[in-house]
């Protein structure tokens, strides 16, 4: 049995008790070495096999899932953050369908909801966003003409964008082209729920040089629009004592 788990977007602890309950019991561990947080393997058992992946091709990882697979042994598969964003898990599963190998997946902290926690952020504020588009900038894995950042710069709404923190410069650009105003607040989230953590307040117009000042160039998440300033924001309907709900009546 192959087991695809999310190992969060940093802390050990913010992994699921699925996962690391996983964890505890894999003959095999198969982990994103380049983004796992190492501590999570501390707790393996004796005699388990480790594999980082990313020293590793596709067809490398495959063929240790096919082995143990052949050996009767349960495998997992660490991700980072949520492994349904940008985690390359649709592939590793069709191949694993082709040979009829049975898996599942365990969902785990995605790194835009660690950011949001590193800033003690609400994405959606009534009257400020109600969308979030998380997206990244093309790089060698292109992004289609209609889901580029300046095609989703139109809207303004709440934007997130992954794996984009060494083009800065270009993705301030396209947030600008598309139609953000250039003191529209923004942050930079450096390793959010890691131990060196680190965030950065600024504007759509300053984020290059924001990056360039604090030294950020890898693992950290954009985050744009109005909702990052936290203010101008309409009292929530479903707390309003004048707003009735199934489990309450309204009150005058």
């Amino acid at each position: 049995m192959i087991h695809f788990v999310g190992a969060g977007c940093g802390a050990a602890d913010l992994i699921t008790v699925r996962g690391q309950r996983l964890l505890a019991e894999a003959d095999v561990i198969i982990y994103a070495g380049s983004l796992v947080n190492p501590a999570l393997l501390e707790n393996r058992k004796d005699g388990c096999r480790v594999y980082n992946s990313a020293e590793m091709t596709l067809e490398e990882v495959l063929a240790v899932m096919y082995d143990a697979e052949e050996k009767g042994l349960l495998t997992v598969r660490l991700h980072t953050g949520d492994p349904c964003l940008y985690g390359a898990i649709r592939e590793q599963m069709d191949a694993l369908d082709k040979r009829g190998i049975r898996y599942d997946y365990t969902p785990g902290v995605s790194a835009f909801c660690g950011a949001a926690a590193a800033l003690n952020m609400e994405y959606t504020l009534p009257d400020v966003s109600q969308s979030v588009v998380i997206t990244r900038m093309a790089g060698r894995t292109p992004v289609p003409e209609r889901e580029s950042v300046r095609a989703f710069a139109a809207h303004r709404a709440t934007m997130v964008l992954f794996l984009s923190a060494g083009l800065l410069e270009k993705a301030q650009e396209e947030l600008l082209a598309g139609g953000y105003e250039p003191d529209t607040p923004a942050a930079i989230v450096y390793k959010a729920s890691w131990p060196d953590e680190r965030t950065y307040l600024c504007t759509v117009s300053s984020l290059a040089a924001c990056a360039l000042e604090n030294n950020v160039r890898k693992t950290a998440l954009i985050i744009v629009g109005d909702a990052v300033k936290q203010s101008g924001y309409a009292r929530s309907e479903l707390y309003n004592p004048t707003f009735a709900t199934g489990f309450r009546s309204a009150k005058e």
